[in-house]
């Protein structure tokens, strides 16, 4: 047994007592009772288990959860702003067939929101690249490849949105 640490998981402070070995993925699952995170093939090679680590994806079945201690995790489940919402790219996934049996979709979804926090206007064959760690048997990519470039333009577009501000016009109207 390890002495106690604490991880943060989408914004959530965790006080974990596992194994000195346990994984992140474990952790996540097990500890933490968050399944969205997959376990599939345990050597780094179908990134289904892919999460964020202070922004950036890794493999959390090959990350020992230890190594998480004061840094922030994200999940799929913590992946939209707000409960019960989609992110862009969860919803664009959803829009244009992206998503199939569903195994492989939180990894992809998590390396496309790190790929576009570090490149907003990626090209096919840049998002290609960034979902190089994710194996996908039952889309063919081409259609996640698509869900990532609408939600790229969905997220730019947003972060270019005027904030609007009505001013309060005096008594009878403008003069």
């Amino acid at each position: 047994m390890t002495q106690p640490y604490e991880i943060s998981v989408n914004g959530r402070r965790h006080l974990i007592g596992a194994e000195a070995g346990a994984t992140l993925l474990d952790v996540i699952r097990t500890h933490i009772g968050l399944t969205g995170t997959k376990q599939g093939c345990d050597d780094c090679e179908c990134g289904a288990c892919i999460v964020l680590l202070d922004g950036k994806p890794v493999n959390s079945c090959s990350y020992l959860a230890v190594q998480a201690a004061d840094r922030e995790v994200t999940t799929i489940e913590g992946l939209a702003d707000r409960p019960g919402t989609l992110h862009p790219i969860q919803r664009r996934l959803l829009e244009v067939g992206g998503v199939q049996c569903g195994f492989c979709t939180a990894g992809v979804a998590l390396s496309a929101t790190a790929l576009l926090s570090q490149h907003p206007d990626p090209s096919r064959d840049e998002i290609g690249v960034g979902l190089a760690g994710n194996l996908c048997r039952c889309t063919g990519y081409s259609s996640i490849i698509t869900a990532i470039e609408r939600a790229a333009q969905d997220l730019r577009a947003a972060s270019s949105s005027p904030v609007v501000t009505t001013a309060r016009q005096p008594r009878g109207g403008p003069r």
